[in-house]
């Protein structure tokens, strides 16, 4: 066959699934999308690339209906298994649940419409997930001139009190005639967050089993990022954070997975978080990891009122995860943004190791979350800062 372009040549794997022809006998049927092909010899017209294969085997099956479910979308990060029967329970249900507004939509938009039951396999490696972590500081705090009292008053300042690095030098020279650069400031922090992060994993202690999550927006060289929480509904305390330049599915999963990191074996977790279709996804991934452990189970909370009776039953769980990010708000507008990732994450550790260990809270009979016994007898928080550090190094 005579072809204008070399474009236009059909790969020569592909043979006609009729009468075997050679790919010299086969042309794309349907110009730039190059989908469709037609055999020269015998004139079947078939798909270049199958979705359906009848010679492959089914792979997973609908809990619902048990019929086998076909591989409707590859992805890069993901392959979408579908169910394509409409006698399916899941998707009786889902058509039952459509109000008639949604009913005379779906005639003429039946792709805007999730219906059928879908099952996602996600090809995440384990080093794509793995939390976010202050790099390694290049000050070494054990090789700084200044004492660790200083260094104490520094992170009270700039972190438990929320009082920006500049600010902060200048407190230092004209109240206790510390001279500091508002540079060393925020070099202690740095090196400071490196040894907190560890501190704060080692430390988190068993988990409550239900968890409120949330993501909250920071700014970044200019740029959008958003830093990812989960907080315990009975202690308060912070059970992961973590850093990314996106609202998706994998650092949801790095997030959440650090957040039942320390579960009881047989725990039944519960995860309330907004509508974000991110976490639901994630507790998919996870739940295929868990294996014999009981499932993850996930409440969503939409919009500011009540309009669903889920939303009525577990607002008040959305509201501690509310209220967290605009303490992590508050705690992090001083620094008007970060000049570099590593900075945002080592100001968010150091947030959390105040949060969990340092900050009173009036819910818990002004106690910090987190109780340790080496804490309770220092009376001012610089030394409480100073002593974890001793702890963590």
């Amino acid at each position: 066959m005579k072809r204008w372009t070399k474009s236009s040549a059909v790969p020569e794997l592909i043979v006609c699934p009729v009468c075997n022809a050679p790919h010299v006998y086969l042309s794309y049927n349907d110009g730039k999308k190059k989908s469709q092909l037609k055999c020269k010899v015998c004139g079947h017209l078939f798909q270049a690339d199958q979705r359906f294969r009848k010679n492959e085997r089914s792979k997973y099956f609908c809990p619902y209906c048990n019929h086998a479910l076909f591989r409707w979308k590859v992805r890069k990060e993901v392959t979408i298994y579908k169910c394509c029967n409409d006698d399916c329970q899941h998707r009786i249900q889902a058509l039952n649940k459509l109000n008639p507004a949604e009913r005379l939509l779906l005639k003429t938009m039946g792709s805007q419409f999730k219906l059928n039951y879908q099952y996602r396999e996600y090809h995440y490696k384990t080093q794509e997930l793995v939390h976010s972590a202050p790099e390694r500081p290049v000050v070494d705090l054990t090789k700084i001139h200044n004492s660790e009292n200083i260094v104490g008053l520094i992170l009270a300042f700039y972190v438990s009190f929320a009082v920006p690095a500049r600010k902060t030098a200048q407190i230092l020279k004209s109240v206790f005639n510390i001279k500091v650069s508002y540079q060393t400031v925020l070099n202690y922090a740095a090196a400071a967050s490196f040894y907190c992060h560890s501190f704060n994993f080692q430390h988190k202690g068993p988990i409550d089993s239900i968890q409120a999550g949330d993501e909250t927006y920071i700014r970044v060289l200019g740029k959008h990022q958003f830093a990812f929480f989960f907080i315990s509904s009975k202690s308060l305390k912070i059970t992961a954070y973590h850093i990314a330049d996106n609202r998706g599915t994998q650092p949801a999963i790095a997030a959440m997975n650090e957040a039942i990191r320390t579960a009881d074996p047989g725990q039944e977790i519960i995860f309330v978080t907004d509508g974000n279709p991110s976490y639901p996804a994630g507790i998919h991934f996870l739940n295929a990891q868990n294996g014999d452990d009981p499932d993850i189970q996930h409440r969503k909370v939409i919009g500011l009122q009540n309009l669903d009776a889920e939303s009525t039953e577990w607002r008040a769980f959305k509201q501690l995860i509310e209220r967290l990010n605009r303490t992590y708000k508050y705690h992090v507008k001083p620094a008007a943004g970060f000049n570099s990732q590593n900075g945002a994450v080592a100001l968010t550790t150091l947030f959390v190791t105040h949060y969990n260990f340092l900050r009173p809270h009036m819910s818990l009979d002004y106690k910090p979350p987190v109780q340790l016994p080496e804490l309770a007898t220092i009376a001012t928080i610089q030394g409480k800062w100073a002593k974890i550090l001793s702890l963590a190094a």
